[in-house]
């Protein structure tokens, strides 16, 4: 599993016309997964989320998580993370899970998310054309990916 995690000020999903996700101060989480993913990717992956400082504390230093400042996420799965550029210049999405395993992984995932932050995670719809606007602070954007574990 691949992740790119943006610290935001506000963030939120649209499809068609109907918002169906929104959050302020938080975390938006962008997620790829492929065919060899597991419940071990998502424990790590989701622990290493929750636990990540990455916002500001009284001195400015990012030294507070997810989990201290009480923060919300929205996640939002993105086959695209795992495309491959290597050969002409149409990316190869061969490396991105099929819809029947990446599902139950994203929902595997959103569920343990929930379960670390003790509170509900947001989301956009899978597969869907979705519109995405944030307002990236700092900018902090962090990709971590779990088969490197880093």
């Amino acid at each position: 599993m691949k992740v790119v995690v943006q610290r935001v000020s506000r963030a939120s999903v649209t499809i068609a016309t109907e918002k169906v996700a929104s959050i302020g101060q938080g975390l938006l989480i962008l997620l790829g997964i492929v065919h060899d993913d597991s419940d071990d990717d998502i424990q790590w992956l989701t622990r290493k989320i929750a636990n990540l400082r990455i916002f500001e504390d009284a001195q400015g230093v990012m030294n507070k998580s997810l989990l201290d400042v009480d923060g919300d996420a929205i996640v939002v799965s993105q086959f695209t993370l795992h495309a491959s550029t290597k050969k002409g210049n149409r990316p190869s999405y061969i490396k991105a899970a099929k819809p029947d395993l990446a599902i139950p992984l994203y929902q595997k995932f959103v569920a343990q998310l929930e379960r670390q932050l003790s509170k509900k995670i947001q989301t956009g719809q899978f597969g869907a054309d979705m519109k995405v606007e944030l307002l990236n602070d700092g900018p902090v954007t962090i990709i971590i990916d779990s088969k490197n574990l880093e």
